[in-house]
């Protein structure tokens, strides 16, 4: 559970001014209520993002930690920290990915080999593709028809052109209909 502990919220929480959010005015006291509404969402972002719902809460929790030690500055920074958050989880992931995708050699085998859970959409074929997906495509996939943001907002939400969003889109959407049609014939 994230923030098991409710004073570690009410510790870093600070008022702040109504903001404009996905299209309707939200009026938030503190970074808890903060925390509190856009939770869900960000969950789904994360499980979206890395591709088990483990991995998205360790995101979460990172993140909103960081975001919530310096929640003023956040605020400064302009009207949407719901943009900003999203923002610092695609940059986060991008940073672990980079950080853990060398091999990790070990001197023996393991004797017994650990046994995984197993996801329920481990052999759903968007999924399978999605995951192929440079981590950059995926969250721009993501936010677009996942999270059903426009491109300018995705384009503030990861700090990219709008231009930049569109030809990730592009590339993403040829890659999974290319991945999706081999499927479809029996190719995969």
């Amino acid at each position: 559970m994230l923030f098991a502990d409710p004073s570690v919220i009410s510790d870093l929480a600070r008022p702040w001014q109504p903001i404009q959010w996905d299209g309707r005015v939200a009026v938030v006291e503190d970074f808890a209520d903060f925390v509190r509404m856009s939770l869900p969402g960000l969950l789904r972002y994360g499980h979206a993002l890395t591709g088990n719902p483990h991995d998205a809460a360790d995101l979460v929790q990172a993140v909103l930690e960081k975001v919530g030690s310096r929640w003023q500055t956040v605020l400064a920074k302009g009207p949407d920290p719901l943009a900003y958050v999203r923002r610092a989880m695609a940059n986060g992931h991008v940073s672990r990915w980079r950080r853990f995708r060398r091999e990790n050699l070990v001197a023996e085998f393991p004797d017994t080999p650990a046994q995984a859970e197993v996801d329920r959409l481990e052999h759903e074929p968007l999924w399978q593709a999605m995951r192929e997906l440079p981590p950059r495509q995926r969250a721009v996939v993501v936010l677009r028809f996942y999270e059903g943001l426009s491109e300018a907002e995705i384009a503030d939400s990861l700090g990219v052109t709008k231009g930049t969003v569109k030809s990730q889109n592009s590339k993403a959407m040829t890659t999974l209909r290319t991945k999706l049609g081999q499927f479809a014939e029996g190719r995969d």
